[in-house]
């Protein structure tokens, strides 16, 4: 199916202003149908969850709807999905409570292609309990992951892996190392945050034992979502307040959950859902979207990397074989803080930094400063790449 790029567009009130938006990696633009949905269940009648008055059914309610609407985003069961303050949050609080179980000489498994949001809460647990971190590397030229299984062991307790990498767009075999990881009886944490935004996701198809994202880059509000399976909750306990629930998914989710939010979240998916048109149940929908979307961008994203190709001055950075229409480069000469701030006077909004992938980039050479970092996401124009590549080639040519 085609997504018809104009009539996505003429749903987002941000875009009214004129401005190239390629700092969806960071945080997507917010269509109008969220926004009423969050406005809605703050106008209406909200109280605690329960059943007794029509306040409390509407925000039990909510909350089960978005974890429906999650689960059909992700392929999960609604029963595992946990919502948290952000995918951070969800990701410290797992890791303590998973190195509960975790003893001196065991070993978890990061990636330097991780966003540092799926490296230090492990590297702290770690370290806490006396456990072991294992670090696998990526190709700097090409930036695909250097995955060997010879990294596990029978002492390897979790292998955390990025299904997309947020600074440069690589899409590990994420299957094929979770297949590696279970095999010697591994856990497998997949940070999902950015390859949720850009493709069908299917948490077994990953071979995901738990899989994060945040529904802000999705089109949502700002929070954070977990999927797992609820069986596999039920052997996790965290830390709560003694007179909350001990039920899963609950027990996993601090205080009151925001209702306003989790209608927005909702609203997103539904969104999603509607891209395309077409009929059947939601998840059906939701997979028929991504697809589309997928498509578009890889046609658009190839218009971007071949205009950076051929201006003389920028370099970029990684040429992975699967990715997300992400795209990290530099211009000779030039401050990559000063590119963003060029483009910024131009209405093209691409920002510069590490992203919070310090370990990427570092391990690339570009420090903690990172280099310029352009997204696509599925309300992107042909107009807004041309827009951003008549930019970088006028600040390439004026500080040659």
């Amino acid at each position: 199916m085609h997504l018809d790029v104009d009539r996505v567009r003429s749903m987002f009130p941000a875009l009214e202003r004129g401005t190239a938006f390629f700092d969806g990696p960071g945080g997507s633009q917010t269509p109008r149908q969220v926004a009423e949905a969050i406005a809605a269940t703050l106008s209406a009648g909200l109280s605690n969850r329960g059943t007794v008055t029509a306040a409390e059914r509407c925000a039990d309610d909510i909350v089960v709807g978005a974890r429906a609407a999650v689960a059909d985003l992700v392929g999960a069961d609604p029963g595992g999905v946990v919502f948290g303050r952000s995918m951070t949050q969800l990701t410290f609080d797992l890791a303590r409570s998973l190195a509960r179980q975790w003893r001196p000489g065991d070993e978890v498994v990061v990636t330097r292609l991780d966003h540092d949001a799926d490296i230090r809460p492990w590297v702290s647990a770690a370290e806490t309990v006396g456990a072991t971190t294992r670090w696998v590397d990526f190709d700097r030229d090409t930036a695909e992951l250097t995955f060997d299984p010879a990294v596990l062991s029978e002492r390897t307790r979790l292998v955390a892996v990025t299904g997309a990498s947020n600074l440069l767009g690589t899409r590990p075999d994420v299957a094929a190392v979770a297949a590696a990881a279970h095999q010697v009886g591994a856990l497998v944490f997949v940070d999902g945050v950015h390859l949720t935004p850009h493709a069908p996701v299917d948490v077994a198809e990953l071979g995901a034992d738990f899989f994060v994202c945040s529904p802000y880059k999705f089109f949502g509000p700002h929070l954070g979502a977990l999927a797992a399976a609820p069986g596999l909750l039920e052997t996790i306990h965290p830390d709560k307040l003694l007179p909350a629930t001990d039920q899963v998914p609950e027990r996993f989710e601090l205080g009151t959950l925001p209702y306003e939010m989790l209608a927005g979240v909702t609203a997103a998916v539904d969104f999603i859902a509607a891209l395309v048109t077409g009929e059947g149940p939601r998840r059906d929908r939701v997979r028929a979207s991504m697809r589309a979307v997928e498509a578009a961008e890889d046609v658009l994203f190839e218009r971007l990397l071949s205009g950076l190709q051929e201006t003389p001055g920028v370099h970029r950075y990684g040429a992975p074989a699967r990715r997300t229409p992400t795209a990290l480069f530099g211009v000779e000469g030039v401050a990559p803080q000063t590119v963003y701030e060029q483009l910024a006077t131009r209405g093209v909004n691409a920002p510069a930094s590490s992203f919070y992938a310090l370990e990427a980039s570092r391990w690339l050479g570009l420090g903690d400063h990172g280099a310029v970092r352009a997204g696509l996401a599925p309300y992107t124009s042909a107009d807004d790449v041309d827009r951003l590549l008549a930019g970088v080639r006028e600040i390439a040519q004026t500080c040659r």
